[in-house]
């Protein structure tokens, strides 16, 4: 058996060109067809939440995290998550599951979204969202979509349209907020 000599690393541009590798072999051309991609082409993924696994320097997996508005969740989708197919079955998948979500609780998300399969991703936390609850712009086969609900009340929130979050609009409306508790 092959010694691997895995490293898990924050995404940066440098890394683009190796993920659309990887997600071609892994999705084909008809991933920008699924109703994710009509939301993660909304507007960038949140690269400080994405990570990729090198092997002896080259790139072998990555997965993506796209800021969401779901319902009135604050949350992230997750995904694609891709792993070269040298490279599958030994866990890679799994720990970059597993970061991303540590990574968007640490950040403040209320939960992580995906569409995925449920015996794959239900062992990592995830729960089935409420039939037909979310409403993607695109088919979707509602038992697909899960969520690690982060914020205590995120179920019952996950209700309406799921659609890319701006998070540079808030950022922005912050910083012009004047400062409370300020002698002028």
């Amino acid at each position: 058996m092959k010694k691997h000599d895995l490293v898990y690393l924050t995404e940066d541009a440098s890394h683009d060109a190796a993920i659309e590798i990887i997600n071609e072999e892994a999705f084909g051309p008809g991933r920008f067809a699924r109703a994710a991609a009509r939301i993660r082409e909304q507007g960038p993924h949140d690269r400080s939440l994405s990570f990729i696994c090198t092997d002896d320097g080259e790139t072998i997996a990555s997965v993506r995290m796209t800021p969401v508005i779901a319902g009135s969740v604050r949350g992230h989708l997750l995904g694609p998550l891709a792993v070269r197919p040298s490279h599958k079955n030994i866990g890679i998948g799994r720990e970059l599951v597993r970061i991303a979500v540590e990574a968007a609780r640490r950040k403040g998300s209320e939960a992580v979204i995906l569409v995925g399969d449920p015996p794959y991703y239900q062992p990592l936390g995830f729960e089935k969202v409420r039939y037909g609850a979310l409403e993607f712009p695109g088919p979707v086969d509602p038992a697909r979509v899960l969520v690690v609900p982060i914020a205590a009340d995120a179920h019952a929130r996950l209700e309406g349209v799921i659609t890319w979050r701006d998070d540079s609009v808030a950022a922005a409306r912050e910083s012009e907020e004047p400062a409370t508790g300020a002698a002028a």
